[in-house]
């Protein structure tokens, strides 16, 4: 099956000048050591915070997060979660997430969630 954050694995590793996300043998390298067991978790957790930033605006707001747990539960109506459920999903996020209250998630909140999770890695792994 495909993996959902192909599209933004490819876009985050290439470095392409052309725009469409293709990816040379050194991005290819580059992609696989970030997923080697022996990346840090620091690395693991800014690449996995660049892949789920889908605006690439150096935060993932409540749009952001929305296409990550639509990306994570699939897009068929039968995963899809309702209106009500999203929203108090992404507030329960935010709630656990957002330090500064600014309704967002930047790299440093992102990576503190992530260091609070001992699983993040071998979930990197199997998410991505």
């Amino acid at each position: 099956q495909a993996n959902p954050f192909q599209h933004r694995i490819c876009r985050v590793f290439s470095t392409s000048d052309s725009g469409d996300d293709s990816m040379s043998f050194e991005d290819f390298l580059d992609m696989l050591s970030v997923f080697s067991d022996s990346a840090t978790s620091d690395i693991k957790s800014h690449y996995a915070f660049r892949i789920f930033d889908f605006d690439d605006d150096g935060t993932l707001d409540r749009k952001d997060l929305e296409k990550l747990v639509n990306c994570l539960t699939g897009q068929g109506e039968e995963s899809r979660l309702s209106n009500a459920e999203m929203e108090q999903l992404i507030q329960n996020i935010l709630e656990e997430s957002d330090i500064d209250k600014d309704g967002t998630i930047n790299l440093s909140e992102f990576q503190h969630v992530v260091s609070r999770s001992p699983d993040f890695v071998s979930s990197f792994k199997i998410v991505l």
